[in-house]
């Protein structure tokens, strides 16, 4: 049986190393009527911030239900199995009316692929009616949104004296004989992870009946450095060579780190230092462009020389005090722009797929085009035949077009491409824009059809659409229809929605 089960608190006063954060726990689990708040234990893998949540079900007499968010990931299986344990529901609660929710890995939700996990869980915890622990070890790469919904506690990676104590009385419990050293080295090899000491005592212990030193195997475990403590080291301490080397140990790549020197620098540096350094990370961002440029990577080490040595070069001596670093800010961004950025990438999908073109080519060539002929839907018939034709749905259309997806126009345009969709497939069309239903002004393969850039008085024509009538890029002249929603409703999609004008 593994010991890290065998041998896991079964109350918190059993927990090792994390007094405060013990502690702060039991508050919050005895305090929890009051604010109902979701509380995220974070730090380290193997300080035993599962095992507490466990330790503290045991002594509030709270019934368990645990899942790991990243086997857990869509919404709607979220919503499924946490949403019923953690609202009122119909599961067992304990004696005190009250049963926990733990929550594994919840750092670990993030990509396409999660189809909105992550708002799915800050939904839930602020909706919760019962207990939830989320169990973390990178606290930021959780989003804002559901740090700030949850309390948070952090638990420090264990110090060697209390470890030892820890395995001496798993050696006691086992009946195996130790010397002090052979523990101490245990210990000492895995650097704060209490889990991967007891792991490493059982390897050490099997078929033996007493454990030596010399039987310790030699080398450490290998543990990267956390990148706030490289921050530290890089931008207050060490000297160049220092900073290049401890680089080493930290896991994150190249274009990662530049962004967290960059946003973290100027909180300690100034003046001529501040610009000394930003000097040595324009060195670094070049080289970092002849990688993407050029895919080799053997450039990394000269970036890695510069936002490293040279920032650490850069300061006038060493720097005092505590700063409070935080994630780079270019990840919010990316963050808040996630959902305009999907939007774009499956329209840009379904004309790569269907006109036979890459990605690229879609993004750059034909979405603006597209943009500018069906501008807030003023050409209807075009518009209708767009989203029959790329099988959007509303939001899309209302990216494409900047108009509200919540608005009439653009569901009634939803409701008649559906209905196009259909007609064609009747008729056995290959698609709307083919054949007699095919529309004005779009061509499969290369976008728009006719000229290629449409002459000024058309794009004038398209973009306000202050005139009665209507150039096509065909050199047609349409009616434009008249519109009971005016241009208030435009106006006020101007404000709401980030359309595919103002992403370009």
């Amino acid at each position: 049986m593994d010991w890290t089960e065998k041998y896991r608190p079964s109350t918190l006063s059993e927990v090792r190393g994390n007094d405060k954060a013990r502690d702060a726990l039991k508050k919050w689990a005895r305090t929890w009527d009051d604010h109902r708040d979701a509380v995220i234990l974070h730090g380290s893998p193997g300080v035993g911030k599962t095992s507490a949540a466990h330790a503290l079900a045991n002594d509030m007499d709270w019934p368990t239900i645990e899942f790991n968010a990243s086997d857990t990931r869509t919404k709607d299986v979220i919503e499924q199995v946490a949403g019923e344990a953690a609202k009122s529901g119909t599961l067992t609660a304990g004696s005190s009316g009250r049963r926990v929710v733990i929550m594994d890995e919840a750092d670990n939700i993030h990509g396409n692929a999660d189809r909105g996990g992550s708002r799915a869980i800050t939904s839930l915890v602020k909706e919760a009616g019962q207990p939830m622990v989320l169990i973390a070890n990178e606290f930021y790469d959780m989003s804002n949104g559901l740090r700030n919904a949850c309390q948070d506690i952090e638990f420090r990676d264990v110090s060697k004296r209390s470890i030892v104590p820890v395995l001496r009385d798993v050696c006691r419990k086992e009946g195996i004989e130790f010397e002090d050293a052979a523990l101490a080295s245990i210990a000492e090899m895995n650097s704060g992870d209490l889990r991967g000491a007891i792991k490493d005592l059982q390897a050490q212990a099997e078929g033996k009946d007493r454990i030596t030193e010399d039987d310790v195997i030699s080398g450490e475990r290998d543990r990267t450095e956390g990148v706030f403590d490289y921050l530290d080291t890089v931008i207050k301490k060490a000297g160049p060579q220092e900073a290049l080397e401890a680089s080493y140990d930290v896991d994150e790549t190249p274009d990662d780190l530049i962004n967290w020197i960059e946003d973290n620098m100027p909180k300690d540096y100034e003046g001529e230092e501040l610009a000394r350094a930003y000097h040595y990370l324009a060195n670094a961002d070049r080289w970092l462009g002849r990688v993407r440029a050029t895919q080799n990577y053997s450039f990394w080490r000269y970036a890695g020389d510069n936002m490293t040595a040279g920032v650490a070069a850069a300061r006038d001596g060493e720097k005092g005090g505590w700063t409070r670093y935080g994630p780079p800010s270019y990840w919010s961004k990316l963050g808040r722009t996630r959902g305009t950025r999907d939007k774009r990438d499956y329209v840009a999908q379904q004309i790569a797929e269907t006109a036979g073109v890459s990605m690229s080519t879609a993004r750059r060539d034909v979405m603006p085009h597209l943009s500018v002929m069906t501008h807030h839907c003023k050409n209807r018939e075009l518009t209708v035949a767009m989203a029959a034709r790329y099988d959007l749905e509303a939001e899309h259309i209302s990216f494409v077009t900047g108009s509200g997806k919540d608005t009439n126009k653009v569901q009634s345009i939803v409701e008649d491409a559906a209905e196009l969709r259909e007609e064609l497939a009747a008729d056995n069309a290959d698609g709307a824009f083919e054949g007699e239903s095919e529309a004005p002004g779009i061509d499969d393969e290369d976008g728009p059809s006719g000229d290629d850039e449409p002459d000024s008085g058309e794009t004038a024509a398209a973009e306000t659409g202050g005139s009665e009538t209507q150039t096509t890029l065909t050199g047609e002249s349409t009616e434009e229809s008249a519109d009971d929603e005016s241009a208030t409703e435009d106006t006020a999609d101007d404000d709401q929605q980030a359309g595919l004008g103002d992403f370009v």
